[in-house]
């Protein structure tokens, strides 16, 4: 992913955005976003107040977002009937990002456009002493959609690579073996009908600054608020760097990486929910044909 196809936000003026002119869904989303494999990406030089290809400003943000919610649905459904003909077709999400990079946001404003009851949502925690005892990859495999599902993951497999190296918790040399098995299990994933959709929400240290001053401010936000999350602040040139080598290492043909930024939380919602469009279009899901005789069942009902 290119630097520039990201590029640099001009600051809001007066008008707000960026005027209409400067382009709104003229290339998939998914090629502006996406990192490509191999590439280690430059996070320091990619504006997180940035809206590549997306609406000009707030306002279309939302109102084209809001647009999304009939053809989603729709392909929801579709995904979900062609599961019950034994199409194992499905979808996983992957959400990763610093804290306040909007993880919870994207649940609430982008996976809420969809039929709750067709969606697999896990937030993964510190392991507990059952998941420590096993393989790191054991609690992920518990989680992941069935044929039909869209899966969403807040946080993941990637945290036995990011605050596992970060933290130290593991040997670097099993950190870095940690890479291959994920790009095998994604593979393995893939080749069964998973498409797996990763976004890391990029933030800035100025916004999540501001966002935690916010939930210090409000309290009615005091229980979203974690003391260690000034901690975490210590170490952010570490997490960054961390990010960049999971991005660079585990961005695949099978399950690439897209970096969204995420300042602009309208933008963050646009992006995730025109990627999953992107991608779930791609599936093209299709209605099973029904194996009965529509006529005679007409006819019988109509008799009853």
């Amino acid at each position: 992913m290119k630097d520039a196809e990201h590029g640099k936000s001009k600051k809001p003026g007066k008008s707000g955005e960026r005027s209409a002119a400067e382009g709104f869904g003229a290339r998939p989303l998914r090629e502006l976003l996406r990192v490509t494999p191999g590439e280690r990406p430059d996070l320091g030089g990619i504006d997180p107040s940035a809206t590549p290809g997306g609406p000009v400003d707030k306002a279309a943000g939302v109102a084209a977002t809001a647009l999304l919610a009939p053809p989603l649905g729709s392909l929801q459904e579709r995904l979900y009937a062609a599961s019950t003909a034994g199409d194992r077709r499905r979808v996983l999400l992957v959400l990763q990002g610093m804290d306040t990079s909007g993880k919870g946001g994207t649940l609430k404003h982008v996976i809420g456009l969809f039929n709750p009851s067709g969606c697999r949502i896990k937030a993964f925690k510190a392991p507990t002493e059952e998941e420590l005892g096993h393989p790191f990859l054991w609690r992920i495999k518990q989680e992941l959609p069935r044929p039909g599902e869209i899966g969403i993951f807040d946080r993941s497999h990637y945290e036995d690579v990011l605050i596992a190296r970060v933290r130290e918790l593991v040997p670097r040399n099993r950190v870095r073996a940690r890479y291959a098995q994920i790009n095998r299990f994604e593979k393995a994933l893939a080749d069964d009908g998973v498409t797996v959709v990763k976004v890391f929400l990029h933030i800035g240290y100025e916004e999540q600054r501001a966002r935690l001053l916010q939930r210090l401010d409000n309290p009615d936000k005091h229980w979203k608020f974690n003391v260690g999350d000034i901690e975490e602040r210590t170490v952010w040139p570490a997490y960054q760097e961390a990010y960049e080598v999971a991005l660079e290492r585990c961005s695949t043909d099978e399950a690439p990486w897209y970096v969204v930024p995420s300042d602009r939380k309208w933008y963050r919602n646009w992006a995730i929910s025109t990627l999953l469009r992107e991608h779930l279009d791609d599936i093209d899901p299709q209605y099973p044909k029904g194996e009965f005789d529509v006529e005679e069942c007409r006819r019988r009902l109509l008799a009853s």
